[in-house]
């Protein structure tokens, strides 16, 4: 077991959630707080996607991303910011007969202008997301080939900013590993096992286990599951030696009926862990076990 556990909450989200829970948060304001939420509630990293406070829909503004930074920056909050780097990697394939006839909906970008909000706002950690998927039962298929991804991870590398893989099915980590054999990684790179996702590795302990089994020593990883499997897969990531996530981005309950915030969340991991006898790490001392910039 994990004995000292770096939480994140993934305060927003770029699903469709919006209109199924009120505490999604939309704004700027509203997504820098309920970061802030999750802070005082025990998150040592908000991980923030934006969304456009109109159509409440996922965007990639650069100005919406500075103007998260630029609140949690200015508050006392001193938690780590981890923005998402995975939007521009929707394809919605045409119908049957018509294939390359792409739908509305598509939103699909190169690698290095995924990050253009991570060069211009410099968090200490973005995401890659490390595979292709077929994400849902339609015709929508996450975009993330080997030479878009080597071509991510060295500009995130060049950055310096840690680099935390999105491994959402065995073969998304095969190729991580082989892009650390290729020095296109940080020493400190992370490692997030992504279950429960459509059609990525199911919530399966056995599968969690064997993707474990396959990460180098000394990684800091972490594995989340979706909706009801969020909060015991909190207790199974630590149990196997891992650090935890949780948030409204990947479950919007605390229960059958009962919506959640960002706060109650981070609350009942804070207790799964400590209940287990665990200590939850506050951001300084988790940017240590990270080995962040400017704690190298």
């Amino acid at each position: 077991m994990n004995r000292d556990v770096i939480i994140t909450c993934a305060v927003t989200g770029a699903g469709d959630t919006a209109g199924r829970n009120p505490n999604v948060p939309i704004t700027p304001r509203e997504i820098a707080d309920s970061a802030i939420e999750a802070w005082n509630s025990g998150a040592a990293i908000a991980h923030i996607h934006v969304r456009d406070p109109e159509t409440k829909q996922a965007s990639r503004r650069v100005e919406l991303y500075a103007e998260v930074c630029e609140i949690l920056r200015a508050s006392s909050c001193d938690v780590i910011i981890n923005l998402t780097a995975g939007m521009g990697g929707d394809l919605y394939i045409g119908p049957d007969e018509k294939p390359t006839q792409f739908c509305d909906g598509t939103d699909l970008i190169g690698a290095t202008e995924r990050l253009v909000h991570i060069e211009a706002l410099k968090p200490e950690i973005c995401t890659l997301d490390c595979g292709s998927l077929n994400f849902g039962n339609n015709n929508l298929v996450y975009v993330s080939t080997p030479d878009m991804l080597r071509v991510g991870a060295a500009r995130i590398k060049e950055l310096g900013v840690t680099a935390e893989l999105e491994i959402f099915d065995t073969g998304n980590l095969w190729f991580a590993l082989q892009m650390k054999k290729e020095g296109l990684l940080q020493h400190n790179a992370m490692f997030q096992l992504c279950q429960g996702i459509p059609w990525g590795a199911p919530p399966e302990v056995g599968i969690l286990k064997g993707m474990v089994d396959m990460l180098p020593e000394d990684t800091n990883w972490t594995a989340f599951a979706l909706g009801r499997d969020q909060l015991p897969w909190a207790a199974q990531s630590a149990l196997l030696g891992g650090h935890v996530r949780v948030g409204l981005e990947d479950n919007l309950y605390l229960g059958k009926g009962v919506m959640a915030t960002n706060g109650q969340l981070v609350e009942r991991a804070v207790n799964i862990i400590e209940n287990m006898g665990g200590n939850v790490l506050n951001p300084a001392e988790a940017r240590e076990k990270l080995r962040l910039r400017g704690t190298q």
